[in-house]
């Protein structure tokens, strides 16, 4: 094997330099550096049997172009997250009074048409919600109320959020109030709040109705959403 050193090699004037013929292995040892300073064009890039590919090094910068776009045919994984879950749940059934957590009756939305659920979903057990995923996710609570005596005094009620990290220690961490004070009268309010995820065994949620007296009705509804929550992961922690 022979060894050439130059500094350049440049094509002749109006072609384009080839390097090596169809079949040809071209090698870069252990140890030597490849710098391209313009531009690279190629089908396709594989890694190495048994490896990685590793495109750049910590604190490179990568653009796309305008108007180029990116296709992912695969999994790609490492962009930082993104909405990758989201759903809503719902009271399925009407109760009068306080409820601390609202501990029976919720269903994950799957009715009436064009309902949609994104990723894995949440659980729930006792009231008590369990994430599937690690990340910054938004809770919404939405609680709707009925006066059902119609006795034309005010029925306040509160709708509160409890969260905890160490899957004990719970904490009211949003609330809204509304009131209802007419006959027949109706209203509605919601609470929200954005939780960082690290440990889905540990971080949960759960949902509190409180009700000033006996006489405001929370409603629930199997075919629609009226008192509901809405999870979404907004990306990574």
């Amino acid at each position: 094997m022979s060894t050439l050193n130059v500094d350049k090699v440049d094509p002749n004037t109006g072609t384009a330099l080839e390097l090596g013929t169809s079949g040809d292995t071209i090698t870069v040892p252990t140890g030597a550096g490849l710098t391209v300073t313009d531009e690279v064009k190629t089908n396709k890039i594989s890694p190495a049997t048994g490896t990685a590919f590793a495109l750049g090094d910590s604190g490179d910068t990568f653009t796309v172009p305008s108007g180029a776009t990116i296709v992912n045919s695969g999994t790609a994984t490492g962009f930082g997250g993104g909405i990758t879950a989201a759903s809503q749940w719902r009271l399925t059934t009407d109760f009068t009074g306080t409820a601390q957590p609202i501990d029976a009756n919720w269903e994950e939305v799957d009715a009436p048409v064009g309902f949609g659920i994104l990723g894995s979903s949440m659980t729930e057990s006792s009231g008590i919600f369990t994430f599937p995923s690690t990340g910054y996710w938004y809770i919404q609570f939405l609680i709707c109320v009925y006066d059902n005596t119609g006795s034309n005094v005010d029925n306040a009620i509160e709708a509160s959020m409890y969260t905890t990290t160490d899957d004990g220690t719970y904490a009211k961490t949003a609330t809204a109030f509304t009131n209802v004070g007419t006959v027949n009268d109706k209203n509605s309010c919601r609470s929200d709040w954005i939780m960082d995820i690290t440990n889905t065994s540990n971080d949960k949620v759960k949902f509190y109705a409180n009700s000033v007296d006996s006489e405001t009705t929370v409603l629930g509804n199997t075919g629609l959403n009226e008192t509901s929550l809405t999870f979404v992961r907004l990306g990574d922690t």
